[in-house]
């Protein structure tokens, strides 16, 4: 089926996009002083050129790069001088994660070989899933370098074992992509009732993390709540032969453990999940004013099957997504391509980046300039309809109307599953590709609980009525994705209906850099989780985030002992890992000077902060229990950078300061 839009959808959208732009660069004019305006319009100029290059190379089509693994080995091979990563190129605290080798398993015997093999030499290991989409350290063998650990691939374990389309019973194994599971299922004209957004994750990494779409109907809207069997591979004792299958079924109060794991329990060979006949959605946006979003964020999950808002804080917008099941004969055929999944020209993603950092990084730039970009970027998506179509190429106007399997999840710039390492210029990849100096951003995502959310949400808008521009970085990544999660008897499930809060932010490459406002974004990440009994998403996040985490959790203690039965010489657990779970009764924060630049820390003291640079361990405004580094503006000197991009103190300042580049 063709992608292009036909002529006159291509041409209003122009004709819509120019005018949407002109009326920006108006408002510019209104109200920024004449000596910057050359700048912000400079900047808007280049940000238009690059989303439209974006937009007119998608209707061309053209070759998609996946991104690649998260193993390397030296000289290509499987031992020696291997590194893990993640899908983004670096972990919170930036540190390398090596390994002594690497197994790539392709049958469930070989799993277990490679698991009993890691047992008997007292090696640790971990799962290693096809793209590693967590943020935070869960796919590293051992400690902080980890260089005795073994990291054991999935990437092959990707295949249908069985569907019993008769009892809407579907077995995968771990490695499979949840695009390809869908798409399985659809062919078998069943359904995953729910799943997370993106489909580039495993079965086995969205079951690890507990991943999740949106819902607070029947058992809601997390993948593991689907789960009614398991087969997973765990160490054992040398007469066993250091390892074993452990077959899971629906009643086994295991099962509970092993849905939600962090990856702590062994590797899972294969999963059992129920599924429903197919059946169709009918999607709606809706853009209000957010006056009413604490009343709102209450009850729109109840109201819709599949809803979910998007936050835009600074514009002080809300867009609610009304989507809700209809009859199969309901007519459509449509298709979520969300804009920001879909492949993208490399050196549109390298132009964006560097707008990003004149943006974020340079003095020169005024919140003013920041907002206005962060609207241009909005209205973008808005014209796209969010990458929904109505037919699978043309958007012709709401509701989209379409199958489960086309509605549910996207991901294309995934494009063939087979990398395409040929040496050759990447011409469209994901955006935050680690192969190009494209995006590069923290992703963090935390729960609250429903009967809270209202409040948090009041604490927030009350935090961005102090500073509306404050939070228009955050509109220009999209804004606060919000999306419901039902209670779950998963040990490290929800303990009850809850909201998700997903924000995505710029990052620095530069280690310890300063941030514009990460003193309020830090604000409200500690009034979630300290403030309103928030639970950090497992695999998202920087390490403070975690601290402290575990023991909101009611039944931790009943996985602990799940886990000492299943790996009692910790094969599968990790620094990070038992830090994260409290084992031991250390915290997953890294603390040490500057360390609350990078998250890694909540300050409490000013040297976890940048004094040198002005920033100050101080109280939340808001949420005053809260510790964030603000910048004083009378004690800051400033910074800039030289042509390498480190970070350094001007020549005025009393103190010294040199951050490393990454």
């Amino acid at each position: 089926m063709s992608n292009k839009l036909h002529n006159s959808s291509r041409h209003s959208f122009l004709l819509a996009w120019h005018s949407s732009n002109l009326a920006i660069l108006h408002e510019a004019i209104r109200i920024i002083p004449r000596y910057i305006v050359a700048i912000v319009v400079e900047i808007l100029r280049g940000l238009l050129v690059i989303l439209l290059l974006g937009f007119v190379l998608h209707l061309a089509g053209g070759d998609r790069h996946p991104p690649p693994g998260p193993i390397a080995c030296a000289r290509g091979g499987t031992s020696g001088g291997c590194t893990v990563t993640n899908i983004y190129g670096s972990f919170p605290d930036r540190a390398a994660c090596r390994a002594a080798g690497v197994a790539y398993p392709r049958t469930e015997e070989e799993l277990v070989a490679a698991v009993a093999a890691a047992a008997a030499a007292g090696r640790k290991a971990k799962a290693a899933t096809r793209y590693s989409n967590s943020f935070p350290r869960l796919a590293c063998p051992g400690g902080v370098e980890g260089e005795g650990g073994v990291a054991i691939s999935t990437r092959w374990l990707n295949r249908t074992v069985r569907v019993d389309a008769a009892r809407r019973l579907m077995t995968v194994e771990g490695g499979m992509v949840l695009r390809d599971l869908i798409r399985e299922a659809a062919a078998a004209g069943l359904a995953l009732p729910h799943s997370p957004y993106w489909s580039g994750v495993t079965v086995g990494g969205a079951l690890a993390t507990g991943a999740h779409g949106s819902s607070l109907w029947g058992k809601g809207s997390a993948v593991h709540e689907y789960v009614v069997g398991m087969r997973i591979v765990t160490p054992a004792a040398a007469s066993e032969g250091f390892a074993v299958v452990r077959e899971l079924a629906a009643d086994d109060p295991d099962l509970d453990a092993a849905k939600v794991s962090l990856g702590v329990l062994g590797i899972i060979s294969q999963v059992t999940l129920a599924l429903e006949p197919q059946f169709k959605r009918s999607v709606k946006f809706v853009k209000r004013d957010d006056a009413d979003i604490a009343e709102k964020v209450a009850v729109w999950g109840r109201l819709h099957e599949f809803g979910d808002m998007v936050w835009l804080p600074g514009q002080r917008q809300v867009i609610y997504r009304e989507d809700n099941r209809v009859n199969i004969s309901t007519p459509g055929d449509g298709l979520n391509d969300y804009f920001g999944f879909r492949a993208q020209p490399t050196l549109s993603m390298v132009g964006a980046r560097v707008i990003d950092e004149c943006l974020e990084e340079n003095p020169m730039y005024t919140d003013t300039a920041r907002c206005l970009a962060s609207r241009a970027v909005t209205k973008m998506f808005d014209l796209l309809a969010y990458g929904f179509t109505n037919d699978g190429a043309t958007f012709t106007g709401y509701p989209v109307v379409g199958y489960q399997h086309r509605i549910q999840s996207s991901g294309s710039c995934m494009g063939s599953l087979e990398e395409k390492d040929d040496g050759l210029l990447l011409t469209t990849t994901c955006p935050w590709d680690r192969r190009t100096r494209g995006v590069f951003a923290y992703n963090v995502a935390f729960t609250v609980p429903l009967s809270r959310a209202p409040a948090f949400v009041a604490d927030v808008s009350r935090l961005r009525d102090l500073d509306p521009a404050a939070f228009c970085q955050i509109d220009a990544k999209m804004g606060v994705l919000v999306r419901y999660v039902a209670a779950s008897s998963a040990y490290l499930g929800k303990a009850e209906d809850s909201v998700d809060f997903d924000v995505t932010y710029y990052r620095s490459r530069a280690r310890g850099a300063p941030r514009a406002h990460a003193d309020v974004f830090d604000e409200v990440e500690q009034m979630a989780l300290r403030g309103h009994g928030g639970v950090p998403h497992w695999g998202k996040n920087r390490n403070a985030a975690f601290d402290g985490a575990i023991a909101r959790y009611p039944n931790a203690g009943e996985f602990l002992r799940v886990k000492d039965r299943f790996d009692p010489e910790g094969v599968f657990s990790s620094e990070w890992s038992d830090r994260v779970l409290g084992v031991g009764g250390a915290s997953p924060a890294i603390v040490g000077d500057g360390c609350a630049m990078e998250g890694l820390c909540v300050c409490s003291d000013d040297s976890h902060c940048a004094p040198e640079l002005g920033y100050f361990c101080r109280p939340g405004k808001v949420f005053t229990e809260a510790r964030v580094c603000s910048l004083l503006r009378d004690a800051a000197d400033g910074y800039l950078r030289d042509r390498h991009g480190n970070v350094r103190v001007n020549a005025t300042s009393t103190g010294k300061h040199s951050l490393l580049h990454e």
